[in-house]
């Protein structure tokens, strides 16, 4: 039984109501959750999983057998019964900061344009981006421009296409990595700025601030050369 993925409609919710229908040491399924599993070099989200008469810390979220979501729970932690209906709150203070971050990598790519992205990883205190590029633009660029486009506070929004719809729009992959999920005939399509002249589009299934605003202020910390054609780019946030 698949988990139904909450954050996919509202990022900002932070709480739910769900059954507990899969319990074990590895982690309790849940038959729907505010919880972003781990994917796409998000962490996932962290947390607590309430019942009547329990409650277990949750440590991480991970992607389960057949969709479910996995919620780990922590060490010595009491897991809920089978059929019971927990609410499963997210650490918001956590999961707000990684969609601040998030946000910021998008922006990065877009001042980026043409090169393909190698990888990428979203973290609390830092996070980073892989380019298939020869020479980055300088770091003091970077943190100038980045810092321009979140002073313009647009908004950030999505929609579904279909996958044939992806197939004739290839260039909205910039992830060399990391490909849109398959299979369910439909993929998530992230855009900030306005639809006519977007500052970044792309598929993404991650979670985003909803005005650029949120973000605060970006530092890009570091450049590494990490290659002949693979170059390194670390930001950093305001608190």
């Amino acid at each position: 039984m698949a988990t139904e993925l909450l954050y996919r409609d509202d990022a900002y919710l932070t709480e739910a109501k769900a059954v507990a229908f899969a319990i074990g040491p590895e982690g309790v399924i849940l038959d729907r959750t505010p919880f972003y599993a781990r994917a796409g070099g998000q962490p996932g989200d962290a947390g607590l999983l309430v019942w009547e008469d329990g409650e277990m810390a949750v440590t991480e979220a991970l992607k389960g057998p057949e969709d479910g979501v996995l919620h780990v729970p922590a060490e010595g932690a009491s897991l809920p019964p089978v059929g019971v209906t927990v609410t499963a709150k997210i650490d918001w203070a956590k999961r707000h900061r990684l969609m601040r971050m998030h946000t910021s990598l998008h922006l990065l790519c877009s001042l980026i344009p043409g090169a393909g992205v190698t990888g990428g990883q979203i973290g609390l205190e830092k996070s980073r981006l892989d380019f298939d590029l020869a020479e980055p633009p300088s770091k003091e660029w970077l943190t100038e421009k980045l810092n321009e486009l979140v002073a313009t506070d647009a908004e950030v929004s999505e929609r579904w296409i279909s996958e044939a719809e992806l197939d004739e729009n290839p260039h909205l992959v910039r992830t060399l990595s990391v490909k849109p999920p398959r299979g369910s005939g439909r993929i998530r399509l992230v855009r900030i700025g306005p639809e006519e002249a977007p500052i970044d589009l792309q598929p993404c299934g991650g979670t985003h601030v909803r005005r650029l605003s949120e973000i605060g202020t970006v530092t890009v910390q570091k450049l590494e050369n990490k290659g002949k054609q693979n170059r390194r780019v670390y930001l950093t946030l305001s608190e």
